[in-house]
């Protein structure tokens, strides 16, 4: 017997030398949730548990050649965008995007890594903002991308309310504003849609963790693929991400945990 065809899903991120974040766990989100991984490298970076200590962002003329490699082979159910460090990588991702309006793309803005490390020239937020943010049936922004893509604070549940609303005003077709970076035992996540809103509290894992940003995306854009609705993605989405995280580990001399997408395979009805 043939074994059946697993939906196709799209990354388009920068590569992890550390194994814990992009690229990386992006493939292997995609794998545990039974989509078949496919990737558009942005970016190489020199990264481990410590930090980030080089960047090469490939050249917009290999990006592009990437991006139709795959979009005119693969039949792509879904697209997680990741780490995109320059406005010029931000616009030819919108250029070709434009010519397959049809497939959903999950847009996390990564600005900077967990370690601090800035991974995005400064005026990427902007770029983001005009060419990206009204083609993603998703944003994803934690905190502090939210700050930088509005320049405002958020100090607490309300502003992260605002600040939804915020990005709904400027284009955007449904946020998950993550609010992890906020005190307390309590990680408050919330949906907002022209529809409504929804908040999603889980338990705080202690550690300080990578990659629960790219997992995150990375899980609603394999929902997505499977055809789920948008807000069941989500909620499969974050509670894949408590799994991989209970299932995480330490790999290397920092304290740093990544999380454990394989660990967490099981443990929900994504495949």
């Amino acid at each position: 017997m043939r074994a059946k065809t697993p939906p196709t899903a799209l990354t388009i991120a920068g590569s992890d030398s550390g194994g814990g974040a992009g690229i990386q766990t992006d493939l292997r989100t995609f794998a545990a949730c039974g989509v078949h991984g496919t990737c558009v490298i942005t970016a190489i970076t020199a990264q481990n548990t410590r930090g980030v200590t080089d960047i090469h962002v490939v050249p917009v003329r290999t990006l592009r050649a990437q991006l139709h490699a795959v979009l005119d082979d693969f039949h792509v159910r879904a697209i997680k965008i990741g780490m995109l460090a320059t406005p010029g990588i931000a616009r030819e991702v919108a250029a070709v995007l434009q010519q397959y309006p049809h497939i959903r793309v999950i847009l996390d803005p990564v600005l900077v890594a967990t370690t601090g490390a800035h991974l995005a020239r400064r005026d990427l937020a902007g770029a983001m903002l005009r060419h990206l943010l009204d083609r993603a049936a998703l944003v994803t922004p934690n905190i502090p991308e939210a700050e930088r893509l509005l320049s405002r604070r958020i100090h607490d549940t309300h502003a992260m309310r605002d600040a939804a609303a915020a990005l709904l005003a400027r284009g955007a077709r449904a946020v998950l504003l993550k609010g992890g970076h906020l005190p307390g035992r309590e990680i408050s996540d919330l949906l907002l849609t022209p529809e409504g809103e929804h908040w999603f509290h889980q338990r705080r894992i202690r550690g300080e963790h990578h990659g629960t940003g790219c997992t995150l995306a990375a899980a609603i854009a394999a929902a997505i693929a499977h055809g789920t609705s948008l807000e069941t993605g989500v909620m499969q989405g974050i509670a894949f991400v408590q799994r991989a995280l209970a299932a995480g580990y330490r790999p290397g001399k920092a304290a740093l945990r990544v999380l454990n997408p394989l660990g967490a395979m099981d443990a929900l009805n994504l495949r």
